[in-house]
């Protein structure tokens, strides 16, 4: 028994070693996520987070005192009325602008807007009677309700790329294209058909894990069910494409699974999934803007936590159809019925 279970543990090791693109992309994905995740979130962790109304997007720490305090993350906005409605919900713990008449907002029932506002007249700064202070009044929103649409989403992610692009390379691998290419089915209806059947799937699961919890955990839902729903769909189809166009000429299952990581992982992390990408910096803001899972959970929290209108988030859904659009075209034109 010890023989034959050797046999198998050598065989396959060759099988993986001999397999170089393979062996190579397991030795790089691991290097290529810690440079990666060391560029992005390298920095402090900041205590508090201070809005700063200004034009420009760099922060000069030498116009004001206050810009020098430690522990503090300063993100500079140009947009007052978003601002504004960060810090009534707490996601900003002030906000300041420091021109020729300096002001700031403070929302009174947040406890680290009081602390944020004592270092403020601790640093310097001209009298307190100088500065114009503002109450914003709002209530906290959850990490519950935050990150509900992170949770959902990295499900359709996984879902997506892993429920169709790892299953089409094994139906390579194993000959069961090869078999349907002898069929009159076109390699454009075998990925709408692919389509189809994941996107019921997804927004079957989907509606049962968001009703579960909305019921159970009574989430904020400010918008229209309707437009969260088209928001699902349009992403579920973006996605279902990234892993249609992966696995469209891939006929290694371990390749395949290598390849869908480097795309889940980046996108999970960079997305917004677990934590605002708030304050990284403006590079690190432009990539995720790349993947299609930030454009759903930017137009799903648009909807469920301020209420957004279908057109508000239509550059995001617009956004969506032309990734798809251009995946499964792609996709479809460089398929690949079998492994020779």
């Amino acid at each position: 028994m010890l023989q034959r279970i050797y046999a198998i543990f050598m065989s396959r090791n060759r099988e993986f070693v001999r397999d170089r693109s393979t062996l190579a992309w397991n030795l790089m994905l691991p290097v290529v996520l810690m440079f990666g995740l060391s560029f992005a979130f390298g920095g402090d962790r900041d205590a508090y987070t201070v809005g700063v109304l200004q034009q420009a997007d760099e922060i000069n720490p030498d116009s004001h005192p206050f810009l020098q305090t430690r522990y503090i993350r300063f993100v500079a906005y140009a947009d007052q009325d978003l601002a504004l409605q960060k810090v009534a919900r707490h996601q900003l713990d002030l906000l300041v602008e420091l021109g020729e008449t300096p002001r700031y907002w403070i929302n009174p029932e947040s406890p680290k807007g009081y602390f944020a506002e004592i270092a403020l007249m601790q640093s310097g700064a001209p009298p307190h009677s100088v500065l114009d202070k503002q109450q914003v009044s709002g209530s906290e929103v959850r990490y519950a309700d935050w990150v509900l649409p992170g949770i959902l989403g990295m499900n359709m992610m996984f879902s997506c790329l892993f429920g169709v692009g790892y299953v089409i390379v094994r139906y390579r691998k194993n000959g069961f294209l090869k078999r349907l290419s002898a069929t009159p089915l076109s390699s454009f209806e075998f990925i709408v058909a692919q389509v189809a059947s994941r996107l019921v799937l997804i927004l079957l699961v989907t509606t049962f894990i968001y009703a579960g919890t909305h019921l159970i955990l009574d989430t904020t839902m400010e918008g229209n069910y309707f437009t969260l729903f088209l928001v699902a769909v349009v992403g579920a189809v973006s996605l279902v494409s990234v892993g249609l166009l992966i696995s469209a000429r891939v006929t290694s299952e371990e390749l395949a699974g290598g390849l869908l990581n480097l795309v889940n992982w980046p996108m999970m992390l960079l997305s917004g999934v677990w934590f605002s990408l708030e304050g990284a910096g403006p590079l690190v803001q432009q990539a995720a803007k790349l993947f299609p899972l930030t454009h759903v959970l930017d137009a799903a929290r648009a909807v469920m936590l301020d209420g957004a209108t279908l057109a508000e988030i239509a550059p995001s859904l617009l956004s969506l159809v032309l990734i798809s659009a251009v995946f499964l075209t792609v996709g479809a034109r460089i398929f690949r019925w079998s492994a020779d």
